[in-house]
């Protein structure tokens, strides 16, 4: 399969890269569209510093295909899925998400809204748990209250 792949800090490539070999609590899909945010360009550009302590200094210590936010069709389950079947159509977070098959977690997807394109889906989890967690746990906004959203970024 094609992979976006990070080699070296600061550069991206496509290439050929194996199949990702999914666990009993996975889903194999088939990425239709996937988006890039903050975390992964902080992945690729190796900075903050902090991102090389964690990584690798020099360079990243395992060669790692970008992307966490991914949108598409379930091609397998593993043997302890039981919300999803071959064929849903599913978004979420997962390692790899810029390539043509990813490994997600069934608790880190969800079911894609007919009424929801799959770039669309793509550009929800990183983005859409960003917000969730501002307003729900940070500015603790309880139902009956409004919230002005200025900028959105």
């Amino acid at each position: 399969m094609k992979a976006v792949v990070c080699r070296r800090y600061g550069s991206v490539d496509c290439e050929e890269a194996a199949m990702p070999a999914c666990g009993d609590d996975q889903l194999l899909i088939r990425v239709r569209a996937a988006s890039i945010n903050a975390r992964d360009a902080f992945l690729v550009k190796g900075s903050p510093p902090i991102v090389r302590l964690i990584a690798g200094l020099r360079r990243p210590r395992n060669p790692r295909v970008v992307g966490t936010d991914a949108a598409g069709v379930v091609e397998s389950i593993g043997r302890n899925v039981t919300r999803f079947k071959v064929g849903d159509e599913v978004f979420g977070l997962c390692r790899g998400a810029v390539a043509e098959y990813a490994c997600m977690a069934e608790s880190a997807a969800a079911a894609k809204p007919a009424n929801v394109s799959f770039e669309q889906a793509a550009a929800i989890p990183v983005a859409g748990l960003t917000a969730l967690q501002s307003i729900r746990d940070k500015a603790q906004v309880r139902e009956g209250e409004s919230v002005l959203v200025n900028g959105a970024a």
